[in-house]
């Protein structure tokens, strides 16, 4: 007998949204476990468990430990925001990029970013503060903390040529995140960077970017007055 080939998990997830827009699992159905579906599917159980956890981040499912997994009686819509490329967001409005290297040091994080990353105590990581310029005026200025037990590579990468945020984009798959949005009051240090008077009103995103469970960068940037962000839902 022929081996049946093992699904991707993309795979396995375009298949259990197929049976849930055809009815065979209708809304409020407890759907078979990780272990039957591994099973059905001729795949590892961490195969499911990733296709499961993304029809559950697009509003499909809703998983609930010892509980199981069910369809939602009214599935959620969600916005989907990708990582944007500062380079992009900078053309895009017709503005020449430039970056520029502010810091790099290896130690161990602040107590709160090793929390964040899930790192212990005194384990240390890449940090990196950058400034990313529209038409040689200030646009964004970056923190950056990576998980150098994640992403190794990156302690050896000439990051003074290329940002952190394009090298990572290019050289790490990320599954998933958290992203957090905010206003703040400008810093003196920071106005200065910035181009503005200590106590303007900044914009300021707050991201963690995951691959497969493990924590490989937290990031704040901090947009120069006047940054307007939009979505697409």
């Amino acid at each position: 007998m022929t081996a049946r080939p093992r699904q991707s998990w993309t795979a396995i997830a375009r298949e259990v949204s197929r049976r849930i827009s055809d009815g065979d699992w209708p809304a409020g159905a407890l759907i078979p476990n990780e272990a039957d579906l591994a099973q059905e599917f001729g795949c590892a159980r961490a195969t499911v468990s990733r296709a499961l956890r993304e029809l559950a981040d697009q509003g499909l499912l809703d998983r609930r430990r010892r509980a199981g997994t069910r369809v939602r009686e009214l599935p959620e819509r969600r916005a989907r925001l990708d990582i944007p490329v500062m380079r992009q967001q900078v053309e895009r409005r017709g503005a020449r990029y430039g970056y520029l290297l502010l810091l790099r040091e290896v130690l161990p994080p602040p107590s709160p970013v090793a929390a964040t990353l899930a790192l212990p105590q005194q384990v240390p990581a890449l940090h990196l503060r950058a400034l990313h310029n529209a038409d040689e005026a200030p646009f964004l200025l970056e923190d950056r903390w990576i998980n150098l037990r994640a992403v190794p590579d990156a302690e050896t990468a000439d990051f003074a040529r290329e940002n952190a945020n394009e090298w990572l984009l290019r050289n790490v798959p990320l599954t998933t995140g958290e992203l957090g949005l905010t206003a703040c009051a400008a810093a003196p240090e920071e106005a200065e960077l910035l181009n503005c008077a200590p106590g303007d009103a900044l914009f300021q995103q707050d991201r963690i970017t995951i691959n497969d469970g493990e924590r490989v960068t937290w990031v704040r940037s901090l947009y120069a007055p006047g940054y307007r962000m939009r979505l697409a839902l």
